[in-house]
């Protein structure tokens, strides 16, 4: 198993399971009422041609003592996937860790240029999640984390209100100040740098909660949670990078950093993994979406020629 820079937590990684995804099907339904009272996905989702989904939707097993399947849901299901669809990124809430499963954006030149200014932006709740699952402010205060965007503000110029949109907190997690303001803003900026070279740039971004070795031996998922609404710290962020190129073949660039200090010295290289470990790490599929698209399809790794 592929073993991460700096300590001992792993990722599983194995061949690549080729289970079923949703893709632009996704977003055929989801323009109905939704949990929390958010908009209807809409506008940038229409426009990605990869989306991550944890599993596609499968039927209900058969009622117990022959009820309706109706009546099974005469009261309300008690959760859904919670999709958000705003002007700079598409994003999918967790509310029990208060923050994202993943965010994703489109990056292309244009949409990094811009008079928009970040002084004008504050971090907000996000009101479309319900109160009970959602992080405030006053979590983050005194917690030693940054408020560590995962669609980039910078990413986003073209549009105050697309700036804007990137500091929820829905598109937040604690991060520590020094992998923020240094490696993983490199990261963030070297997505940027690739927009020079080709058609389109898509990013998602999340977190991830890794198993780590302890002393007796056995493996925990462990993490730390901050404020009074228990907003989890992710031990790594992944970040996937969809790259169409000029001539029609996908690359992609999966990384995965520790949600700890990490040295801007180290190349961004060092932090590539086989895609195949964030998609069992993370429960997400992003290689069945693709190949429902292309066949011309390049996943780069630590080591390769990039």
């Amino acid at each position: 198993m592929p073993r991460l820079w700096g300590g001992r937590w792993l990722l599983p990684g194995a061949t690549v399971a080729l289970g079923l995804g949703l893709g632009l099907g996704l977003g055929a339904g989801l323009g109905g009422r939704r949990q929390g009272g958010g908009p209807p996905a809409e506008g940038l989702l229409a426009r990605l041609p990869v989306v991550p989904v944890a599993a596609a939707a499968a039927p209900l097993p058969p009622a117990p003592g022959g009820a309706a399947r109706g009546e099974l849901a005469k009261y309300g299901l008690p959760g859904l996937a919670q999709v958000r669809s705003r002007e700079s990124y598409v994003l999918c809430y967790d509310p029990r860790s208060r923050g994202a499963l993943w965010v994703l954006e489109q990056l292309r030149p244009e949409t990094l240029r811009g008079s928009s200014d970040r002084a004008a932006c504050d971090f907000r709740e996000d009101e479309s999640v319900h109160e009970y699952h959602r992080a405030t402010n006053a979590d983050y205060r005194g917690s030693g984390f940054d408020r560590g965007h995962l669609a980039a503000a910078a990413n986003h110029r073209w549009s105050q209100q697309a700036m804007q949109d990137t500091f929820y907190l829905s598109n937040v997690a604690p991060q520590v100040p020094h992998l923020n303001q240094k490696a993983w803003n490199n990261l963030e900026k070297y997505c940027r740098s690739l927009t020079k070279y080709n058609k389109n740039v898509y990013v998602c971004t999340g977190p991830l909660f890794l198993p780590r070795m302890e002393a007796d031996g056995k493996m925990y998922v462990k993490y730390q949670v901050i404020g009074k609404n228990n907003v989890a710290v992710p031990t790594h962020f992944f970040k996937v990078l969809i790259l169409e190129k000029l001539g029609g073949e996908i690359e992609l660039r999966p990384y995965v950093m520790p949600n700890s200090p990490v040295e801007e010295t180290i190349p961004l290289e060092r932090f590539l993994v086989p895609i195949e470990s964030i998609e069992r790490a993370s429960g997400l599929l992003f290689v069945p979406n693709i190949l429902k698209r292309t066949n011309h399809l390049q996943a780069i790794t630590a080591g390769s020629n990039s």
